[in-house]
């Protein structure tokens, strides 16, 4: 697979950029970026900026299109530390969920991020990921938190956020971070995306942000707020709901690196090209 240039060089998040993601691309990384793709199924909105301005940090984003575009897989992860120190380890968890995209089973690819992450990492060093993977044609969405913040979705047909997921409840499903064992199994929580509902996955520092008494916000506390949020310009929420954030309390998203992810479900099927040269290029990519 061919990842596309990363966004975003500079200490400062640059302005939103649109692609069409082709088949079989990869896009992720560890720098500051604001970027905006489509695939069949999911318009993806990314932000990240790593902390006090760094070129790249302990933050990562992924997102790759498989097979005919039928299955995208999302990845938002969280090395521990912070900043430039724990951007090299940041980049070889993108680099191994490259590495692993092309399984089809989400367990599969969580399992083997894992073990080759606590194998190659340095010593002492885990992180948090959630991994999501969506099938357009049946909407079905799998997502594994590896000990994550749960992410929250917007139901449009009830125009409502809701915690995804008993995962902060203390779940089974929250499973231990990647890196801590090599043999761990990983739980998969399954739902459904429909048209114009949203998903919204985020690190961290949004979910240790604190309200204007100190309390920390935690999911619920964000649920509260994006309940607040334009659901019909997903485009322009990111910066909405980090606006309120900063504005509840000055030291907000001022000491981690920050990364969101905001997919909105679309009706955009997979071409019929696509579908015929799904299978070589599945071959080629697996000969690579």
């Amino acid at each position: 697979m061919n990842p596309a240039v990363n966004r975003g060089k500079e200490s400062h998040v640059v302005e939103s950029v649109e692609e069409r993601m082709a088949c079989m691309e990869v896009w992720g990384g560890t720098r500051a970026t604001s970027s905006h793709f489509v695939v069949p199924g999911l318009d993806v909105w990314v932000y990240s900026q790593p902390h006090l301005g760094h070129e790249s940090g302990g933050d990562v984003y992924y997102l790759s299109s498989c097979a005919s575009g039928r299955i995208t897989r999302m990845l938002v992860g969280d090395v521990s530390g912070h900043g430039a120190e724990a951007s090299p380890v940041a980049v070889k968890l993108r680099d191994i969920m490259r590495k692993n995209v092309n399984y089809i089973d989400q367990s599969r690819v969580v399992q083997a991020v894992n073990a080759e992450f606590e194998a190659e990492s340095a010593a002492g060093r885990f992180a948090t990921a959630l991994i999501c993977t969506y099938i357009a044609p049946t909407k079905r969405l799998s997502i594994c938190s590896a000990g994550h913040p749960p992410p929250l979705i917007y139901r449009k047909s009830v125009g409502r956020w809701e915690v995804l997921g008993a995962a902060e409840k203390g779940s089974e499903q929250n499973n231990i971070p990647i890196g801590v064992l090599s043999d761990q199994e990983f739980i998969a929580t399954e739902d459904r995306l429909h048209e114009g509902d949203l998903l919204l996955a985020y690190t961290d520092a949004l979910f240790e942000a604190r309200d204007r008494e100190g309390q920390m916000l935690f999911s619920s506390g964000l649920q509260r707020i994006a309940g607040d949020l334009d659901t019909d310009s997903p485009e322009e929420s990111i910066d909405e709901l980090r606006t309120r954030l900063q504005q509840m309390n000055p030291d907000n998203l001022s000491g981690d690196d920050v990364t969101i992810i905001l997919a909105r479900a679309n009706n955009q099927t997979v071409t019929l090209g696509n579908n015929l040269l799904a299978p070589l290029r599945l071959v080629r990519e697996l000969f690579r």
